[in-house]
């Protein structure tokens, strides 16, 4: 029987479909790919997956927000009758976010 601990740690790893792509990348930025993947104790692949990944997420993350944000002006709009209040307000939520 395994305890809470033991429980927690097991993980499940899931296998995905993937597809092979070809890329051409300049030179210059793939030497410093590979020193920095050298430096990391990874692969090439692993380190472009990560990046992908990275980046995938950060725009992702950019693509909700902007959709809340966009839902809120349009729910804002039914209640207010200022659409200078309504700018107001989301001004106020996006410099509240980036700060």
């Amino acid at each position: 029987m395994q305890n809470s601990d033991e429980k927690e740690l097991d993980l499940r790893f899931r296998k995905r479909i993937t597809e092979t792509v070809s890329l051409n990348i300049p030179l210059e930025p793939l030497t410093s790919l590979r020193k920095i993947a050298t430096e990391q104790d990874m692969s090439l692949e692993a380190l472009l997956k990560l990046y992908i990944g990275q980046g995938l997420r950060q725009d992702l993350a950019k693509a909700f927000s902007e959709r809340v944000l966009d839902r809120t002006a349009e729910g804002l709009a039914h209640h207010l009758d200022s659409q200078d209040e309504v700018s107001a307000i989301l001004q106020e939520i996006k410099l509240e976010v980036a700060g």
